[in-house]
């Protein structure tokens, strides 16, 4: 979801205002770093910026660029990765874009703009038990980030998604920490691209506007590279999910947070969910979410057509934030039923605000048969309240 990402934007316009990248890292071991309080500069005006009011035409390969009359805008790429000894990695690639105002600056320099990018590179270790995310920022601005299409790609500094031709259904992804962790794939998908909610418009409140233009690539073969910390280079393949999203919007009045589940299964079936949270534990009634069948066909799902239950907690042992540990998720009418399980319970986000997005197992049965696949999982709100903060 869109929502999801405006936490992050506040250091970013920091940053780059004083001219700094900053690159943050955190190793299970690492201790938690100062931060600012983000709550008051995100608090934006949207005046002047576009608004989803409805929905609209997409024209590819156009669209997977950037859309700067929108405020907020991201690309996001998680998967899970194998390699032939059975080592298992998740990994997530985001970028995002904030617009500071709905008019470039009116200078000649080369250096001024309104745009600034803000990215998130983490990998999920399963055998060494280890989980680490870095955040990096810029300004959009003389080729340091930016997002582009025909031919498609999205970057910041040496971190890019770059398309093999000129479209975003095959892309290289690359990224690296600081301590020489490196991403090298290419992922191509297998199915076309998916619309959500009414024709890609995907409502994230009752208020006019407030809502985003959202599609995905719910599978994509990945093949390629893990480079570990000790130099040690790994060969994976897996699959990937990737997802853009741009609006001019906010959460609800009473929203605090969001949970996202994309979820790819070996029958050939994916599902995408997202659940808006209120401050007294109930769910918005905007949640929803999309199933996806073989043949690419999709059935759009409102919130009382999926149940979920929460049968497992962990508290993070640096923000003392209590998120769900796994789950139930049924879909009722489509016979899906099925358990949710973090391949690590450590997948916590320690930067600019916290989260949780991880890799998950998922097993089950659907229609009646069994299933088991993988996904990722996003949930916000839990270490402080995104009211306010985007």
């Amino acid at each position: 979801m869109e929502n999801r990402m405006r936490r992050l934007f506040v250091l970013l316009l920091i940053g780059v205002l004083a001219l700094a990248v900053a690159v943050s890292r955190r190793a299970p071991t690492s201790q938690t770093t100062p931060r600012l309080d983000v709550a008051e500069a995100l608090a934006a005006p949207l005046d002047g910026f576009e608004r989803a009011f409805a929905p609209r035409p997409f024209t590819f390969p156009r669209d997977h660029g950037a859309h700067p009359t929108f405020q907020t805008e991201w690309w996001y790429y998680t998967g899970n990765l194998f390699a032939e000894n059975g080592d298992r990695f998740g990994f997530q690639l985001t970028f995002f874009r904030r617009a500071l105002s709905p008019e470039p600056p009116a200078t000649g320099s080369a250096w001024h703009t309104n745009q600034i990018y803000f990215a998130h590179f983490a990998l999920t270790d399963r055998e060494r038990e280890r989980f680490q995310a870095e955040e990096r920022w810029a300004r959009g601005a003389v080729g340091l980030a930016g997002a582009d299409a025909p031919p498609y790609r999205v970057w910041l500094d040496d971190w890019r998604v770059e398309a093999i031709a000129e479209d975003a259904d095959q892309v290289r992804l690359f990224a690296t920490h600081a301590d020489g962790t490196t991403l090298d794939l290419v992922a191509e998908a297998q199915k076309p691209l998916v619309l959500h909610g009414e024709a890609g418009w995907s409502p994230k409140d009752d208020a006019p506007g407030n809502a985003s233009y959202y599609y995905s690539f719910t599978r994509m073969q990945a093949e390629g590279r893990i480079v570990r910390p000790d130099a040690s280079a790994v060969a994976v393949r897996g699959t990937a999910w990737m997802d853009h999203e741009f609006s001019t919007s906010a959460l609800g009045e009473d929203q605090v947070g969001w949970d996202w589940f994309s979820i790819q299964l070996d029958d050939g079936w994916e599902l995408m969910y997202f659940q808006l949270r209120r401050a007294d534990g109930t769910v918005d009634t905007v949640s929803g979410g999309t199933l996806i069948a073989p043949d690419g066909t999709t059935t759009m799902l409102a919130r009382d057509d999926v149940q979920l239950e929460v049968e497992a907690t962990w508290e993070s042992p640096r923000t003392g934030a209590l998120y769900p540990a796994a789950w139930r998720l049924r879909v009722p009418a489509q016979a899906l039923d099925v358990r949710i399980t973090p391949v690590l319970n450590d997948q916590e986000l320690d930067v600019s605000v916290q989260y949780w997005e991880g890799a998950v197992d998922v097993r089950g049965t659907h229609g009646g048969t069994p299933v088991q696949g993988v996904g990722y999982v996003e949930l916000t709100g839990y270490a402080q309240s995104m009211r306010g903060r985007f």
